[in-house]
């Protein structure tokens, strides 16, 4: 079987760590109690929340996963998940609006719990975010690359797939790689079909491309999982996007030649636009253009 080149683009890796929180709400508790080893009061039952957070202004804040641990008598404590791929600096005005409407809401604790895979990102999100003069502060819990640990034992992948994906994604380079993408693997397996296609994409586009060889190559093995319904899946998507971007590119090669044959010169910019576009009808029209526009 041949190599699957995997390109997850930012929104569609936000969307999917954002998924694996609402797919398993107790994901938030797991990260909370035994990664970043924050004491949790005692629960009986983990669901998702509304995300909303409006306050009195026509503004309406909405965070990205909203989890609730519920005891006898209602909450304990409710989780703001937020994942955040990059500095925004709107963020320092926003995670303390979703923290206190959150807790006026659900009358409980409530917690802001910021998910990065970068760790330069992960240091600026850790920053307690100053509320005014007086004092008070909204202290972010991260869960960073440093936080994640080094998941090689198959029977912890197996009761954390999640963990395990983010154990890959932030240990790709780790001396004890190969160890970590094959409890992946493993793992992944008794995941349903469409969230483990969707995690092994995320793990596709984090990984440096030697554990990414590597993460191919265990997948198509008579040893792992090549013959589960997931990885299989996997690789159709993965061979059929190569052939539409292996289209669209020879398309896009078409527009250029044909304007450099004629002799007009193509801006950067154009050129940029040209060679990214993947739409094959909007190449065609230009292809048409191309040849004959003055």
């Amino acid at each position: 079987m041949s190599a699957v080149s995997v390109v997850v683009v930012p929104s569609h890796l936000h969307e999917t760590l954002v998924e694996m929180f609402r797919h398993r709400p107790a994901l938030a508790a797991e990260m909370l109690a035994g990664v970043l080893g924050m004491e949790l009061p005692v629960f009986a039952q983990v669901s998702m929340e509304a995300g909303d957070c409006v306050d009195l202004s026509p503004t309406e804040y909405r965070a990205d996963a909203v989890v609730v641990l519920t005891g006898a008598d209602g909450p304990v404590l409710a989780v703001v998940v937020e994942v955040q791929l990059s500095r925004d600096r709107d963020k320092q005005w926003s995670w303390p609006v979703y923290v206190t409407t959150l807790r006026a809401r659900l009358r409980c604790p409530t917690v802001l719990l910021v998910v990065c895979v970068d760790a330069a990102v992960a240091a600026w999100a850790g920053v307690p975010i100053e509320l005014g003069v007086g004092g008070g502060q909204i202290c972010p819990t991260v869960l960073g690359p440093e936080a994640i640990p080094v998941l090689t034992d198959a029977d912890d992948a197996g009761r954390a797939p999640e963990l395990a994906v983010l154990a890959a994604m932030a240990h790709g380079a780790d001396p004890r790689r190969r160890e970590v993408l094959t409890v992946l693997v493993d793992a992944l397996a008794s995941v349903e079909v469409e969230h483990a296609v969707l995690y092994a994409e995320l793990v596709f586009s984090a990984l440096p491309e030697a554990a990414r060889r590597h993460l191919e190559a265990l997948m198509s093995t008579h040893t792992h999982a090549y013959r589960s319904e997931y990885a299989q899946t996997f690789f159709d998507q993965g061979e059929a996007a190569g052939e539409a971007v292996g289209e669209a590119r020879g398309r896009s090669r078409a527009v250029l030649a044909v304007l450099d044959a004629r002799g007009i010169a193509v801006p950067d910019e154009a050129r940029a636009r040209v060679c990214a576009c993947r739409d094959l009808d909007q190449l065609d029209s230009w292809v048409r253009r191309a040849a004959t526009a003055d």
